[in-house]
């Protein structure tokens, strides 16, 4: 068991830091204002062939592992972006990348992931529903089969990314569930165009993570054709987890950013400021334990999702120690964001000091992408042995 970093990921660290460094703090409050896409910070990152970390060399990418991808991930988080880089990288390398990379045809990697990989291209996903939320398998909308292709209906709620993405990865039903044998089975995942007759979206206003839209999406009799499936017809369940479970890992490494981030801000904004006597407020320990504390919870909850990285890395299990690593790191992030506020009492409020913005945006992730209660029930369940709760 080695904890040190290899000489080639201590140079992503850096690479990574000096392109965050680039978009400070004052970039990401402007894009939040206007709550548009940060497609100059996206370039750039893609630029430095971090966007195509984890992708074939062959098409562009850096072939390397999801290890790489956490650290590089947290040193831009932390540099600006704080949790809102971890939707960057769900949404393009992840929906985009892992789903075609791994279940795409040649056809679809040789045209795709080279423009994925420059950033060229846009990816989000179309999963989640509003009357299915958490319970995917209990999704309704349905892509029935028209000649060689198929026909799709339903609705998705609070999809990312879908007005600055060209692509868009839908899950749905192609059996619907009362004629399966099993309740996996049946869902399909594809691979279609967001500009296409029959599919609009309708902007969500939302709380933070304003860089990055939240929609609902309206399918009515959008045409899928044949080389737009991804993966196995009716058997795309087991598939789209390793979408999710590598979505877990981005989500942490954001976050483990964005607290550090946080918590960096407190303390400077405590050693500097005096108000009974000479002494900085950050000499008393109503100031410092909490923030000590967050910062030993994020340490935690990083060592884990480097684990659950190494594992996906290495092709073993990893989606209970990704899904611990996202629980510990929400929280944990959560009491960071919350104490820098609290920590620079008014001025915490203020945009100007950058702090409410980072707990608006990761306050999201309490909940999303899977939320902890949903984890605790896997946990116990899964890794405890204990019956089934819901």
């Amino acid at each position: 068991m080695d904890f040190s970093l290899t000489d080639e990921q201590r140079m992503i660290a850096d690479t990574a830091r000096k392109v965050g460094e680039k978009f400070g703090l004052d970039y990401w409050r402007q894009q939040d204002k206007k709550k548009e896409f940060p497609s100059e910070f996206w370039l750039e990152v893609c630029a430095a062939g971090i966007g195509g970390i984890t992708l074939p060399e062959e098409f562009g990418g850096s072939g390397l592992g999801m290890l790489e991808m956490a650290i590089a991930i947290e040193e831009l988080s932390k540099c600006g972006g704080g949790s809102t880089v971890g939707q960057l990288f769900m949404v393009n390398p992840i929906f985009g990348g892992v789903a075609i990379g791994k279940y795409g045809s040649p056809e679809m990697q040789r045209e795709l992931l080279p423009p994925l990989i420059t950033g060229e291209l846009n990816c989000c996903m179309a999963l989640t529903e509003p009357d299915a939320g958490t319970n995917t398998l209990e999704i309704a909308t349905f892509a029935a089969k028209d000649g060689d292709g198929w026909t799709l209906n339903g609705k998705k709620h609070w999809i990312t990314g879908t007005a600055s993405a060209q692509k868009m990865l839908v899950i749905a039903r192609t059996t619907k569930s009362e004629n399966v044998k099993r309740r996996t089975d049946g869902i399909t995942m594809f691979l279609i165009d967001v500009e296409r007759k029959g599919l609009s979206h309708g902007k969500i206003e939302k709380l933070g993570t304003n860089t990055l839209d939240s929609s609902t999406i309206f399918f009515d009799d959008v045409r899928i054709e044949p080389e737009e499936l991804i993966g196995t017809l009716d058997k795309g369940f087991h598939e789209l987890l390793d979408v999710l479970n590598t979505e877990r890992i981005v989500t942490t490494a954001g976050l483990v950013g964005c607290a550090e981030l946080a918590i960096k801000l407190a303390v400077d904004y405590a050693n500097d400021r005096k108000v009974f006597g000479d002494r900085p407020i950050s000499a008393y320990q109503t100031i410092q334990f909490p923030l000590a504390q967050a910062y030993a919870e994020i340490s935690c909850a990083q060592l884990m999702n480097y684990k659950a990285a190494t594992l996906c890395d290495t092709g073993e299990s990893y989606g209970a120690q990704s899904n611990l690593a996202k629980l510990i790191a929400s929280q944990a992030c959560d009491k960071a964001t919350m104490q820098a506020m609290q920590t620079m009492g008014g001025m915490g409020y203020a945009s100007e000091y950058h702090v409410e913005r980072l707990w608006r945006d990761q306050r999201l992730f309490r909940f999303a992408p899977v939320s902890e209660e949903m984890i605790l029930n896997y946990t116990a369940q899964h890794d405890l042995g204990m019956p089934r709760s819901y």
